[in-house]
């Protein structure tokens, strides 16, 4: 593939579309409406980033479910997430929508990961998780929106590059502070804390959003999932191995258990253990920022194929890992980092691909499609690998991941960036 094929203003029209609305070929791309996207994500995940860290031991220890509960909960939240995500998506169409489904998504995350702690049975601990998830699915498109608005074409790569490198330092921070906040008071005042970085999510979008609102018009449209548009504008075959990824994409909160469990084999206590798993899984999320930073910029130059097909392959490599019995810290390290690593190229990928194959009017459509498959592959995934997890062995479990992934490595050749053409534009 030639990187014309990705990049050239010529091949592309929805690229040379989006350089026009966002101010020009040569507008800078790291300005503050960028670099608002990038705090709120990382803010945003900084919270529940606590939350995740710390859920494994709550659910398994303090409130005594499985692995299989675990998995289930995790997937059922996946689900709604993709269901609120397709559902926000033509409404981030309309760029005077974008912040108030932004903020209110930020808002409603923080209040009820934070509520978490108050939970006294597993259902609870079901239905918050699964609020929280549900008011990220209604914001995601809406920012992701706003970030493709306030970012050159040029630079699209680049720009969610940042933005999933902030997402991903923010599950740095996340587990990092749950680990000093458990040892020092405790797993539920530590829940109950998560909230708070929310809040600062919540400011640094609305900036963000305030950046975006002299680069569009405020045009007002009827409500619709535009399904045929999409489709006429080509995004429906690439998303055929992205749904082939997303089937394998497990939960992070089931490779923190499997870290956890491996550990204690080697003679950890559980408080020690899930110390120890907590800062491999902020190591993960470290290689997954810097990943991404670096795949935005690899994807600017080179396209979203070759990228996603690296975070498939990278998966494939991490997943036969977790799989393997009796390991020590070092190499749990080594296999968080390669599925860290993969996530950032391939939600990074994902994201820019989107971006470049639609003209504005459609991208909140666009990205709530996207969302959709990412969380009901997800959902599909914890759910099935947290079963066969609990029911067969971890090694069954993580293999049926790593087929999926062998499956997006082999159709990544349909990731191509698509030329939009005119009928994917509203008619004159």
């Amino acid at each position: 593939m030639t990187r014309d094929e990705h990049d050239s203003p010529r091949g592309d029209v929805a690229d040379r579309s989006a350089t026009t609305e966002n101010g020009g070929d040569d507008a800078p791309w790291f300005g503050a409406g960028v670099v608002g996207v990038a705090g709120a994500s990382f803010f945003s995940d900084t919270g529940h980033e606590i939350t995740t860290a710390i859920l494994p031991s709550f659910i398994t220890a303090t409130l005594h479910a499985s692995a299989g509960v675990l998995g289930l909960v995790e997937g059922l939240s996946d689900g709604l997430m993709g269901l609120a995500k397709l559902g926000a998506g033509p409404l981030a169409n309309q760029p005077h929508r974008r912040s108030r489904l932004a903020s209110g998504g930020y808002l409603g995350t923080a209040v009820a990961t934070g509520l978490i702690g108050l939970s006294v049975a597993v259902w609870q601990v079901g239905v918050l998780r699964a609020l929280a998830w549900f008011s990220r699915g209604v914001r995601s498109p809406a920012r992701d929106s706003i970030l493709a608005s306030v970012a050159p074409a040029r630079a699209y790569g680049r720009a969610f590059g940042l933005e999933r490198a902030g997402d991903n330092l923010g599950a740095v921070a996340g587990p990092l502070l749950a680990a000093v906040l458990v040892a020092w008071i405790g797993i539920r005042p530590a829940l109950y804390l998560a909230a708070v970085p929310g809040a600062f999510a919540v400011v640094a979008i609305t900036l963000a959003a305030r950046a975006s609102r002299d680069k569009l018009p405020a045009a007002r449209r009827a409500f619709s999932f535009e399904f045929r548009r999409l489709q006429k504008a080509g995004l429906l075959r690439p998303m055929i191995p992205v749904a082939a990824f997303e089937l394998g994409n497990v939960a992070t909160t089931l490779l923190i258990l499997r870290a956890m469990q491996l550990l204690q084999q080697g003679g950890l206590t559980l408080t020690a253990a899930t110390s120890l798993a907590i800062l491999i899984y902020a190591a993960h999320n470290a290689f997954g920022a810097l990943v991404a930073f670096i795949g935005g910029h690899w994807i600017d130059r080179a396209g979203p194929r070759v990228v996603f097909a690296s975070a498939a392959l990278l998966y494939v490599v991490a997943y036969s890992g977790f799989a393997i019995p009796h390991q020590s810290w070092w190499t749990l390290l080594i296999f968080f980092s390669l599925a860290g690593s993969g996530i950032g190229l391939a939600e990074t990928a994902e994201s820019t691909l989107v971006a470049r194959a639609l003209p504005d009017e459609l991208r909140g459509s666009g990205f709530g499609m996207l969302g959709a498959i990412q969380a009901g592959g997800d959902f599909a995934s914890s759910a099935v690998v947290g079963l066969l997890y609990a029911v067969a062995s971890p090694v069954i479990g993580f293999a049926y991941a790593a087929a999926w992934m062998l499956v997006a490595l082999a159709g990544s050749a349909a990731l191509r960036t698509p030329v939009a053409n005119a009928d994917a534009h509203p008619a004159n």
